[in-house]
């Protein structure tokens, strides 16, 4: 070893190396690499839609739900992520009762979203754990309910109230979790269907079979009732008005005939002879055709005429 501590080998190109000036580099390398670790590890991002929930021997500490760089005690505190956004929830399909007696499955969704980490952490512990509470109240609030309405105002559109329903679901299981301090909101609570237990099903689909008959069957009832009543009015009608048309007619066919008697008499006033010959003329056509056979006796008016005696 000479002065200074300064090591000289000889390598195989007849050079020295410096391992004191290698050392000091090494030890900066680890030093360098040792700080870098160290902020990787400690310094975090919070991202847009996310809560970051900062713990300290397991307690919380802090939250942090704006975006952007943040950082921890080293070995200390721990860092976690909550969603921001809404989640959406699918409630495990249950059974309840209707008012009129009927067992039907129900089947929802809920969206929701947590509103105060800090609260939700201290009394549901896990988003799991929030979302067992949210599934119970949920199941709750809607088999009471349903267990105010008939099958029918359920399953039918028309009369149901499901909208409604919707809301008021809602509302109650909003009011639970806050009572609770779980810090959550449920935005909305769904029905997506209803069905029948399968052991229900087939007696159910007869029973409801059978009433559509009958109703059908009340249908036609009154179809036809309200076409005999039609038709009875319709013939009523039909005779009011050929009765007043065959008296109009009458009239003015016998006005018609008492005119046309006039105008005879008046004519054939004019001359009797004529007329005599003319009323015995027209007898002709509705006694004589051409098989006809007469016995007339020589004062007869036929014979007479026929003969050319006209006195």
């Amino acid at each position: 070893m000479t002065d200074k501590n300064v090591i000289n080998l000889k390598d195989r190109s007849g050079g020295s190396f410096n391992w004191r000036k290698y050392t000091k580099f090494g030890l900066f390398l680890i030093i360098l690499i040792f700080i870098i670790v160290f902020i990787v590890t400690n310094v975090f991002i919070v991202k847009q839609g996310e809560y970051k929930v900062i713990r300290q021997f397991g307690e919380v500490v802090r939250i942090i739900d704006k975006p952007g760089l943040n950082y921890k005690v080293p070995f200390v505190q721990s860092v976690s992520s909550l969603p921001k956004y809404q989640l959406t929830y699918d409630v495990s399909q249950a059974e309840i009762n209707t008012k009129d007696k009927k067992r039907i499955l129900i089947d929802n969704y809920a969206i929701w979203r947590i509103e105060d980490p800090k609260k939700m952490i201290s009394n549901a512990r896990t988003l799991e754990g929030a979302e067992s509470r949210m599934e119970e109240f949920i199941y709750s609030v809607v088999r009471s309910e349903l267990g105010q309405l008939d099958y029918d105002e359920i399953i039918n559109d028309e009369k149901s109230s499901r909208g409604s329903l919707n809301d008021r679901v809602t509302e109650k299981v909003n009011e639970l979790l806050a009572n609770g301090n779980y810090g959550v909101t449920v935005t909305d609570v769904r029905m997506k269907r209803t069905d029948l237990p399968a052991e229900n099903e087939k007696s159910v689909f007869t029973r409801m079979i059978s009433e559509r008959e009958s109703k059908a069957q009340e249908y036609l009832s009154m179809g036809d009732a309200e076409k005999n009543r039609v038709i009875a009015q319709t013939d009523r009608e039909v005779k009011e008005i050929l009765s007043k048309a065959w008296a109009e007619a009458e009239l003015i066919r016998g006005e018609g005939e008492g005119e046309a008697a006039k105008i005879y008499n008046q004519s054939f006033s004019k001359d009797p002879q004529f007329f005599s010959m003319f009323r015995t003329l027209e007898s002709y056509k509705k006694t004589i055709n051409g098989e006809t056979v007469l016995v007339l006796p020589s004062d007869s008016p036929y014979a007479r005429m026929l003969m050319g005696y006209t006195e």
